[in-house]
């Protein structure tokens, strides 16, 4: 297998995030030769929407001071209630985006992004809801109706739709594709 050298992070709920958001940009980075590691909340058996399980060996406290070359915040129900008001989370963001690395999201997960003030002033998209346009708009974000949005090194998703747009345009952000 190729290797590129470069680190990705993918964030999810320790349950109900969306599957086809972890999977297939995940394998798309892994084919590309990103090395991709998975952490949430908690270690454990982490149980998507569909029903996929995925050990996660690593938590948000674990990897606050790695640093990786793109961050990608999965989406799905459980982004709601178990990342958007996860502190930790919102100073990986931040500390990833003032490095100048790729920062993304999907789906619900869109709102962690807008928290760490990230979107403010600038186009992004995310599941479209009436709870989290309110958020995003809330901190300043442009809601703009597409399926995935790059400002600079910011890639935003709509849902489960867009998932592999979301991992090419993962890709293209790191120069690797």
């Amino acid at each position: 297998m190729i290797t590129t050298g470069k680190t990705a992070l993918f964030i999810i709920s320790p349950e109900n995030f969306r599957d086809e958001e972890l999977n297939i940009p995940r394998k798309a980075l892994t084919d590309a030769g990103v090395s991709v590691t998975i952490a949430s909340t908690r270690r454990g058996v982490a149980i998507g929407m569909n029903g996929h399980a995925e050990q996660v060996d690593f938590t948000i406290e674990d990897i606050t001071g790695e640093n990786y070359d793109a961050i990608a915040i999965i989406g799905g129900v459980g982004a709601q209630i178990h990342l958007w008001e996860e502190e930790k989370l919102v100073e990986i963001v931040k500390r990833h985006h003032r490095l100048g690395r790729v920062v993304s999201s999907i789906c619900l997960s869109g709102v962690v992004l807008a928290k760490a003030g990230i979107l403010a002033g600038i186009k992004s998209t995310v599941y479209k809801n009436e709870v989290s346009l309110e958020k995003l708009r809330s901190y300043g974000a442009i809601y703009v109706n597409r399926s995935v949005v790059q400002e600079g090194n910011i890639i935003t998703a709509s849902g489960p739709s867009a998932a592999r747009e979301f991992g090419q345009k993962l890709i293209r952000a790191l120069n690797i594709g």
